[in-house]
């Protein structure tokens, strides 16, 4: 966890600006504009609303999907192209590694505890949306991991999109995908959870 908060973590003042060691830094806006303080709780507001919706739409989804679709045929969408199929998926996303169950689980409650701690380093609308869709999948995938089938922190995730030649997934699955991909460009791109740049 430390590790992580040193890879993607900030300087816990955010009013600063100008350069940092060696590398070039610059903040986006002008400090002037908006008490850091208020930036930051803006910010901290989006990647709660984005987790809060990703994660009420992923547990609504696979309440339907219990409900309508379990043990019944697949409902077919683009002819065999995509289908709605329930499985119960005891891996990690995609159904990678169903031998592990215990282990992904802790990985997604590791994954929430580092978000949390760092939000209070957030001051970029980006990286507020790209962490919000990785919490809020966490936590779905998390819920059905403690409250499903066979066990606390051994159920199986339900999955139900089913494109052909892949693997069968969910909506959560899909948050902590589209979150991570985010993550990637934003860091290519030299832009930090707290607003800087760095620049060549």
């Amino acid at each position: 966890m430390a590790e992580a908060e040193r890879i993607i973590g900030t300087p816990d003042i955010p009013g600063a600006e100008g350069t940092e060691g060696d590398g070039v830094a610059e903040r986006s806006g002008s400090p002037a504009e908006e008490p850091a303080s208020g930036r930051g709780r803006r910010k901290i507001m989006v990647l709660v609303v984005v987790a809060v919706v990703a994660y009420l739409i992923d547990l609504v989804s696979k309440m339907i999907v219990v409900a309508k679709l379990e043990h019944h045929e697949p409902i077919e969408l683009i002819g065999d192209w995509l289908q709605l199929s329930a499985i119960r998926n005891a891996g990690a996303a995609f159904g990678i590694g169903e031998a592990y169950t215990i282990i992904f689980t802790c990985i997604a409650a590791t994954v929430i505890v580092v978000i949390s701690r760092l939000a209070r380093k957030l001051y970029s609308l980006p990286w507020a949306i790209a962490l919000g869709l990785l919490l809020g999948g966490a936590l779905g995938n998390l819920t059905d991991r403690i409250f499903r089938a066979p066990g606390t922190f051994q159920g199986a995730v339900v999955d139900f999109i089913a494109p052909a030649h892949f693997a069968v997934f969910n909506l959560a699955d899909s948050a902590i995908c589209c979150g991570g991909v985010l993550i990637v460009i934003l860091s290519f791109r030299g832009l930090d959870p707290d607003g800087t740049v760095h620049k060549d």
